[in-house]
């Protein structure tokens, strides 16, 4: 699948973040078994200041032209800082997203050092716009990547997208930060750093066991529940 395509089927996954401290971008990550509550992945530097002081959020959907303003007692942020990752938990009828999710990385992958990973994101220098990225897997760290690449100011939060003609499109990790090269001369281009998804399958699984012990629950109610002989119903013989 070329590039073009993998934009077009991601983009209506993507959101932009705006914060009273600026702005970032997040991606759709995970939802409920019903679907009546999804996960908006980011970056855990985008939304801290936000969560940590109450402010409200401003989550828009390009795609569906649908913004939503997020009050502190509306959302569940479940933050990591050390891996710089954050999910925002939102009842998805105030964006609509679609059905299916983009998979994540399996917990158990790491990519290979040289594959092309691309990322999506709304840079400072254009912030109304959301714009393409791509660049080759330079190193692995603990938990990230570094990325042959660049990383501007807004596109922190954006999904990091791998693809293959036998698994499709993955969703491989979220970007962090940029580290320049600052030589004596002046900034010469660095690396592009982006955590992996260990967060955003944490939370999934989170979720999961949440949907699981609700479901045991409503089974083990309706087996307890008394039952009324039919009897008691019928009219006369």
């Amino acid at each position: 699948m070329d590039w073009n395509q993998i934009v077009e089927k991601v983009t209506p996954y993507i959101v932009k973040i705006n914060t009273p401290e600026g702005h970032g971008t997040g991606f759709l990550c995970v939802y409920n078994e019903d679907h009546s509550m999804c996960g908006i992945a980011t970056a855990h530097h985008v939304v801290a200041h936000a969560d940590e002081w109450q402010h409200p959020l401003r989550i828009t959907n390009l795609s569906t032209e649908k913004t939503y303003f997020a009050k502190e007692s509306e959302r569940v942020i479940l933050l990591d800082a050390d891996r710089d990752s954050a999910v925002i938990l939102l009842f998805q009828a105030h964006l609509q997203f679609p059905e299916i999710l983009i998979p994540l990385l399996p917990a158990d992958r790491i990519l290979p050092i040289g594959v092309e990973v691309g990322w999506l994101g709304f840079p400072n220098i254009d912030p109304q716009t959301m714009c393409f990225f791509s660049g080759n897997v330079s190193a692995r760290k603990p938990s990230a990547y570094l990325i042959d690449g660049v990383a501007i100011n807004g596109v922190s939060g954006g999904p990091v997208l791998y693809s293959t003609a036998t698994e499709g499109i993955q969703i491989v990790g979220s970007i962090s930060a940029y580290m320049p090269n600052r030589a004596s001369t002046g900034v010469l281009p660095g690396l592009c750093v982006a955590q992996d998804v260990s967060h955003f399958n944490t939370t999934a699984r989170y979720i999961k066991s949440a949907d699981d012990a609700k479901r045991k629950k409503l089974e083990e109610a309706q087996q307890d529940r008394p039952t009324t002989a039919i009897s008691e119903f019928s009219g006369p013989a």
